[in-house]
């Protein structure tokens, strides 16, 4: 409980959750379980549309919004993608957020995160020599 009054990094404040709940419309949720609104009316908008936000599932990461969501979010699509899910492709790969920093992160080989072993150079490497 004290962490959602003194937190904006953890979920949504107290504040967030009462004006959800007093202005919002719930819109629908995502796989990560990020839960999306829309305004009820255009009073407080800045361009005559009507706001539309996330309250994130724990830590508030912009990254960890699907690319259908994020359309949405910034009215690039009218209809969220309860309504109108976006056709997806063979080629398309699952929504990552960013793993910078965790312990999923890629470490490529030579990384000090990984072993501190860098691979042995290879045969056309010469190095400077000073004459």
């Amino acid at each position: 409980m004290l962490k959602s009054i003194f937190t904006w990094w953890n979920s949504a404040t107290i504040g967030i959750r009462f004006t959800v709940a007093r202005r919002g419309v719930f819109v629908g949720e995502d796989a990560f379980g990020n839960r999306y609104y829309e305004a009820k009316d255009t009073r407080d908008s800045y361009d005559g549309r009507k706001r539309r936000w996330v309250i994130y599932q724990g830590y508030a990461d912009a990254s960890k919004v699907p690319a259908e969501w994020h359309g949405w979010l910034h009215h690039t699509f009218d209809e969220p993608p309860t309504k109108a899910p976006l056709p997806r492709r063979a080629w398309e790969k699952d929504h990552l957020p960013n793993l910078s920093g965790t312990i999923w992160a890629w470490r490529p080989k030579g990384s000090i995160a990984r072993t501190g072993e860098r691979p042995k150079a290879s045969g056309d490497y010469e190095a400077w020599r000073p004459e």
